[in-house]
């Protein structure tokens, strides 16, 4: 029996929808390296969007709303590439410089008491990894000045970098003035039929993006600064590097807390020979926990995340290893989509004849 033609319309319009997004998955593919300082400024232009749309309800312009956080925007940026970023280098440099020392330490004084303690000391050889340590340095010291000099007489390559730096604000700019016009215009676009279920998707993925992304980043800045602020109350060195690590890494629960802990205290023994530095950096932690519980989670982020830590790593990791920095810009905002479309699709399951049929059966 022949297929009414009302399903073989439908089967070729799934069949379109199909072909049309592996294809665009493809070209997506080929382009990523050029796309990245589209993202980037896409994601400066949801970060300020919100702010943009409550400074208008005060009765501001959308021209002056934008150039108030364009402006914002842009400051931030160029404090943190100017005044950040050579901070952090200067402790990664430093790092690097008393790291052999830090390693004599640890085979004066540390690899003792483990012996003492009954461990395996045999598999500690510090001396080769001091070995290795060199030859590394040496090697990235050599692949530094060779990738120095391609740049230098790569004047293509100098072109693309210089290209990006300026494309950046400039593509933040448009974006954040237009969000809502795009935003529309694409509303616009939807199939009649499916326009509300595509709406209301798209809003509930944006609640749970808005929730983590631009939550989650306010969490992770308070908490850096805590972090950095105590470590270097304590008399830290590389208080600020590991500040921001433990920032950056505190998407993750308790990931944060954890590593802050292993690696500050380390710097902190091996710093100042003492255990009360390091009992003063695991209260610094657990200060921050405790206001990342109490106020910061509760007041930015809420409980309307539903990414699990476990989620997110994978999403975070599949995404470099697919797309490099621009899979791992998009981690989380495909995420949050596969996220509400699998809940949709468990409801639909859960209404379904098969789930219900199954029930009765068991």
């Amino acid at each position: 029996m022949a297929a009414p033609p009302e399903q073989l319309v439908s089967d070729a319009h799934k069949l379109f929808l199909i072909v049309a997004t592996l294809a665009f998955g493809w070209v997506f593919y080929l382009l990523a390296p050029v796309l990245m300082p589209f993202f980037i400024a896409a994601l400066f232009a949801y970060l300020g969007d919100p702010i943009v749309d409550k400074l208008e309800e005060r009765k501001l312009s959308r021209a002056l709303s934008v150039s108030i956080v364009y402006a914002v925007l842009l400051t931030g940026g160029l404090l943190l590439f100017l005044v950040l970023v050579p901070l952090l280098t200067a402790q990664v440099g430093a790092l690097f410089k008393r790291l052999p020392e830090y390693l004599g330490l640890f085979q004066s004084s540390t690899i003792p008491w483990l012996g003492s303690m009954g461990f395996p000391v045999e598999i500690f050889d510090i001396e080769s990894i001091k070995q290795n340590f060199v030859e590394y340095w040496t090697n990235v010291s050599q692949v530094a000045g060779s990738l120095f000099s391609y740049m230098t007489s790569s004047s293509l390559a100098i072109l693309q970098w210089l290209t990006n730096l300026i494309l950046v604000p400039v593509l933040t700019f448009y974006l954040l003035r237009d969000w809502d016009d795009i935003v529309a215009k694409f509303r616009v676009l939807l199939p009649r039929r499916y326009a509300k279920q595509f709406i209301a998707l798209s809003l509930e993925c944006d609640d749970m993006l808005a929730a983590f992304i631009r939550g989650q980043l306010m969490v992770m800045l308070a908490l850096a600064t805590i972090y950095t602020i105590g470590l270097s109350l304590i008399g830290l060195e590389l208080a600020l590097l590991l500040g921001v690590i433990a920032g950056i890494v505190s998407f993750v629960p308790y990931l944060g807390l954890i590593v802050g802990i292993g690696l500050s205290g380390v710097a902190a023994f091996f710093q100042f020979h003492e255990w009360m530095p390091v009992i003063m950096v695991a209260s610094v932690f657990g200060f921050a926990q405790l206001i990342e519980g109490m106020v910061l989670t509760p007041r930015f982020v809420g409980e309307r995340i539903g990414l699990h830590p476990v989620a997110v790593l994978f999403a975070v990791m599949a995404g470099a290893q697919l797309f490099g920095f621009i899979g791992v810009l998009l981690a989380l905002p495909v995420a949050a989509v596969v996220m509400v479309l699998l809940r949709h699709t468990h409801k639909r399951y859960l209404d379904s004849e098969l789930y219900s049929t199954d029930q009765e059966q068991v």
